[in-house]
């Protein structure tokens, strides 16, 4: 039986839901009430989550943590993390704990440039062209004036245009590469309509510029703008003296700092271990991010890709020891916004945007920076000590005692049993039957 279907959006949720217990699980009950046990008892709400998304059928959740204690440039913070990962919010806030003890941590915006494009194909001169495109500047601001008022008034709007000439890559292909500062919003809407409005100018002036006229018409390829964003950064550091660090299982403070900044150096050489040495800084960035209603998945790309821009994929934090002085720390490009989007219409968004005292987007881009600092400094300093299994697998005892639906009485046994002694599934397998016997 064909598993195709028309007009599928146009059904409700119920026949949607209906159509797939049928079509994929044969009817069963069960199936349909897993996804309706998940609905949120309060209709409106409901409907909300609905809205956010085409073909909505249930909600999709994931845990929402706090890590306290953060101290970032001498304010105090808990910060909102949502991630499914045993053991990341317990690094996040054991690190928060000790860089507390010493000063906390320093974050520094170092700009907010945002960038979009329009794409397009010319084959007439290029002199021509960049004659022609430096002519109609000003007329790309006046058409796109009605777009950009709002965000003038706040302090942002477009801080530069300029046409690219890309033909050495491919033939023909030219680019209005254009600079944006969107405040406090992410800014993608923004960005999109002001591009889309540039392109329409391009075009409609070609076509009555006298020295362009009679030439094949320029082509718009596509107006969209970019995840990376290398000039929207933020650097996030911590430092103390040698002495003030902890000693740490069999080394001494030195021995200790010499071994986690070579650590960071193999990341920065090595491209394997680079991948996921990042990975741990976006257990802590991705977390926030989600939190606070913003776009993981641009955030990643353009971190991963400023990673690669010497050619190779290295490290995005450093270590250093500048005589008795240990420095740690991270720079990022971060595009996030605490306005519009998610911020204003998902309860739980809004909860933890107050939770962090309803930020500006350049605090919040300090906050996340930091968080991802901390996974790492975590990370790391299990790694080049105990090993990272041995805290993890800790966290990790209850996802496995669930799995093997251990009752109250098993997991607060096991949870006592496995304080000294290594958890793998197999142990906790043998230790539930050990127990029942």
């Amino acid at each position: 039986m064909s598993k195709n279907i028309a007009g599928f959006s146009r059904k409700t949720k119920e026949e949607k839901i209906e159509w797939l217990i049928t079509t994929y699980f044969g009817g069963n009950k069960d199936a349909k009430q897993t996804l309706v046990s998940y609905w949120n008892s309060d209709d409106k709400l409901q409907q909300l989550h609905d809205e956010f998304i085409e073909n909505t059928v249930s909600n999709f959740y994931l845990p929402l943590g706090v890590a306290p204690n953060f101290i970032i440039n001498e304010k105090e913070y808990t910060i909102p993390m949502v991630i499914e990962e045993s053991s990341v919010i317990a690094a996040a806030a054991k690190a928060a704990k000790y860089w507390g003890a010493r000063g906390g941590f320093r974050a520094t915006v170092l700009g907010q440039e945002k960038i979009g494009q329009v794409h397009f194909m010319y084959t007439g001169a290029p002199e021509k062209l960049f004659s022609f495109f430096n002519s109609i500047e000003a007329q790309f601001h006046q058409d796109s004036a009605s777009i950009t008022k709002n965000m003038n008034a706040r302090g942002g709007g477009i801080s530069s245009l300029t046409l690219v000439d890309k033909t050495l890559e491919l033939d023909n292909y030219y680019q209005i590469h254009v600079c944006f500062n969107t405040i406090d919003s992410m800014g993608a809407n923004f960005i999109n309509s002001c591009l889309e409005q540039f392109a329409k100018t391009l075009v409609r002036e070609a076509a009555i510029h006298a020295d362009l006229k009679g030439e094949e018409p320029i082509e718009i390829v596509m107006s969209i703008l970019s995840n990376y964003v290398p000039n929207c950064l933020v650097r996030a550091e911590v430092r103390c003296t040698i002495d003030d660090l902890e000693p740490e299982e069999g080394l001494t403070k030195r021995e200790f700092a010499e071994k986690f900044v070579r650590a960071v150096e193999i990341a920065r050489i090595e491209p394997h271990r680079a991948v996921t040495h990042n990975k741990g800084i976006m257990n802590g960035i991705d977390a926030v991010v989600l939190a606070t209603g913003n776009d993981f998945r641009a955030v990643e790309a353009g971190i991963h890709a400023y990673a690669s821009r010497s050619g190779q994929y290295r490290s995005l934090s450093t270590a250093t020891i500048t005589e008795d002085e240990f420095c740690f720390a991270l720079e990022i490009p971060l595009a996030v916004g605490t306005v519009g989007g998610l911020t204003n219409l998902h309860p739980l968004v809004k909860w933890s945007m107050q939770l962090l005292g309803n930020p500006k987007a350049s605090e919040l881009m300090e906050l996340i920076a930091v968080a991802g600092l901390a996974q790492n400094f975590g990370a790391l300093r299990s790694l080049v000590t105990s090993g990272i299994q041995k805290g993890h697998m800790k966290m990790h005892l209850l996802n496995i005692l669930n799995q093997l639906n251990a009752d109250t009485t098993q997991k607060e046994a096991a949870v006592e049993h496995f304080k000294t002694t290594p958890v793998s599934f197999s142990a906790v397998t043998e230790f539930l039957k050990a127990t029942n016997a």
